[in-house]
């Protein structure tokens, strides 16, 4: 298996302007100077992170997705971020898209929508995970908040990935918990642990310090970026995470369990 290379981008959104914020992406992207197999972008990254559904909403044939798949054909790359979707049936969706550079995508809904920003009153939580394959690895993509949870981003071997992803708008008061989790889940399920996150005010005020961040499957940071404006660009060894996973197999271990997942509207 080949290694994989991995690009994000850390940026500030412009609140409530997807035209502008795609405009901004476009400028973060135009900076990786080499191929690369991913390309992740933040939470809700046309938005920031809004409650304002019903003003902002697109559908999935959309203007967002229309650019996510000309950037990932131009880059022959698969993109990712998520935005705020409205379905035929009229309900909204935080929903993280993954698309491919011939065009197909799949997507994961937030699961585990905040409840202290009334998030669940306005959203539809997803009850499913997404696990992907693309270039011979497997790739775990969640949300935000999803991170506090170690059961839904349980690695195992029924449905085993290589990466787990973190796409984020993760508040500046609460940025140890940010690194700290991150580095737990990195350590717990063995694999290389991406999360990225936005910086700069939002329209709420609320201030966020990036810290998005690589790390590396014995919880060891590959790139810590701190509170600029990047895109930064790492590949991923696959040597190494199998080698380290046949020195140190506590995934063979681990508990057997199943989820039961009911839906919260």
């Amino acid at each position: 298996m080949s290694d994989l290379t991995v690009s994000f981008i850390q940026a500030a959104l412009h609140w409530h302007e997807p035209v502008a914020n795609r405009q901004e992406m476009d400028r973060h992207i135009g900076a990786i100077s080499i191929a690369t197999d991913l390309i992740v972008l933040p939470e809700m990254f046309t938005t920031g992170f809004s409650m304002e559904a019903a003003a902002l909403a697109e559908p999935m044939e959309g203007p967002t997705l229309a650019w996510m798949r000309e950037v990932a054909a131009a880059r022959d790359a698969v993109v990712t971020g998520s935005l705020i979707v409205r379905d035929d049936a009229g309900h909204y969706y935080n929903r993280l898209l993954w698309v491919r550079p011939d065009g197909s995508l799949s997507y994961y809904n937030k699961r585990h929508l905040f409840t202290m920003a009334g998030e669940h009153h306005v959203y539809t939580a997803g009850t499913a995970r997404l696990i992907e394959e693309w270039r011979g690895w497997r790739i775990c993509p969640l949300v935000c908040y999803d991170l506090r949870f170690p059961v839904w981003s349980r690695n195992s071997e029924q449905q085993p990935y290589d990466l787990l992803l973190y796409i984020a708008n993760w508040p500046a008061v609460r940025r140890t918990a940010w690194m700290t989790l991150l580095r737990a889940r990195a350590i717990e399920n063995l694999a290389y642990t991406m999360g990225v996150n936005c910086v700069g005010m939002d329209g709420n005020s609320l201030a966020y310090a990036g810290d998005s961040a690589l790390l590396d499957m014995r919880g060891e940071y590959l790139v810590e970026v701190g509170n600029q404006e990047t895109s930064i660009t790492r590949a991923l060894r696959h040597d190494e995470l199998r080698a380290f996973r046949e020195r140190f197999p506590a995934l063979h271990d681990a508990d057997p369990f199943s989820l039961e997942v009911r839906s919260e509207k």
